[in-house]
C-alpha cells in the first residue's frame, strides 16, 4: 500500500508506505532527484536495516529516522509503516518552533532507534490509520489536514526519542537545543570546516565548556561526531559512486589524498580502495 500526495505548486510530496514490498533508497541513483525525509516503524519482529552500506538491527516495535541524503533497505519492508516528506512539503529547519526535532531527530552520523511501549504503538497505529483516510479523502483541505497529521507525528516522535534519550533531570532545553544547534551546523558545514573550533566559535561556547555539555549527553565528543559525519560521506561516496578518491578528497576539504587517506583508515580500519572493493552486495544489505 503506498499513497502520495504532491503539491503542483510547491512540488511539496508527502508519501506513506503500509505492506509495501521493496520499500527503501538509494540516494546516488534511482532517489538521487528525490530528497525525504523519512520516518519507519518496524511493526513486525526484530530485523536488520542496511543504511549507507552499513548494516544495523532494528528492532521490533521501535522507530528509526532518516535523513534525505541517507540509503537505506530493509530485510523485511512489508512489515514497515514509513512516512516520508521533502522540505517543499515540511521545512523542519524554517519550522523548528513548532517540533523542535533538527539536528536530533534526524542525523547524519547516528541513527535513533526508538522503542515504543504499548501505549505508544497503539497512539501511532491510530495516527497511521487516521493518515490512510485523510489519504483517501480527496477535497479542498486534504493538504492542510495531511500537514497537520505530519506535524503531529513529528512531534510525537521527537517527545518519544527525547524520552528515550536525554537526561531529563541533567539537561535542561536550552542546553539541548546547543546540541542541536551544533548537529545542524556540521552536517551544513563538515565539508569545508573540520575543525572543532569552528563550531565552539559559532556557538560562542569555550571548546571546554561545549565538551563539558557533551560529556552529559552523548558519549561522543564534539570532535569524534564531526570526525564520524566526514566518514560516513566518504564511505557514502566510495559505496555509491565512480568518483575517484582523489575527487573525494577534495569535495570533503582535504587537501592531500594520503592525508585522507590516513584519516578514513584510523576512522575505518581500512583505506579508501579497500573499502571501495568490498565487495556491492555485502555493501548495500541484498
Amino acid at each position: 500500500m503506498k499513497f502520495k500526495l504532491k503539491e503542483e505548486n510547491t512540488d511539496g510530496e508527502l508519501l506513506f508506505f503500509k505492506d509495501e514490498k521493496g520499500f527503501d533508497r538509494l540516494v546516488f541513483t534511482k532517489d538521487r532527484f528525490n530528497k525525504y525525509f523519512t520516518i519507519a516503524w518496524n511493526t513486525g519482529e526484530s530485523q536488520t536495516v542496511t543504511i549507507d552500506g552499513s548494516a544495523h538491527d532494528f528492532p521490533a516495535n521501535s522507530l528509526l529516522t532518516l535523513l534525505f541524503n541517507q540509503s537505506f533497505s530493509f530485510e523485511n519492508s512489508a512489515s514497515i509503516i514509513a512516512w516520508q516528506f521533502n522540505r517543499e512539503f515540511y521545512c523542519i529547519v524554517d519550522h523548528d518552533s513548532e517540533v523542535s526535532c533538527v539536528g536530533f531527530l534526524f542525523s547524519g552520523t547516528d541513527h535513533l532507534f526508538v522503542k515504543l511501549s504499548d501505549q505508544s504503538r497503539q497512539k501511532l497505529q491510530l495516527l497511521s490509520d487516521v493518515f490512510i483516510e485523510e489519504f483517501n479523502t480527496s477535497d479542498n483541505i486534504q493538504n492542510e489536514m495531511l500537514l497537520v497529521l505530519l506535524k503531529r507525528l513529528i512531534i510525537y516522535v521527537t517527545r518519544l526519542a527525547r524520552l528515550g534519550y536525554v537526561p531529563e533531570k541533567k539537561l535542561q532545553d536550552e542546553r539541548f537545543h546547543i546540541i542541536r544547534k551544533f548537529n545542524l551546523l556540521v552536517e551544513a558545514n563538515f565539508k569545508t570546516e573540520h575543525s572543532f573550533s569552528f563550531y565552539a566559535e559559532q556557538l560562542c561556547k569555550a571548546p571546554k565548556t561545549l565538551s563539558n555539555l557533551f560529556a552529559i549527553f552523548n558519549q561522543k565528543t564534539p570532535s569524534q561526531i564531526v570526525q564520524d559525519r566526514i566518514t560516513v560521506e566518504a564511505k557514502r561516496l566510495l559505496c555509491y559512486t565512480d568518483r575517484s578518491i582523489k575527487h573525494i578528497t577534495f569535495e570533503l576539504g582535504f587537501e592531500d589524498v594520503a592525508y585522507f587517506s590516513n584519516f578514513f583508515k584510523k576512522q575505518t580500519g581500512v583505506s579508501p580502495s579497500e573499502y571501495r572493493n568490498i565487495p556491492k552486495i555485502v555493501k548495500e544489505g541484498k
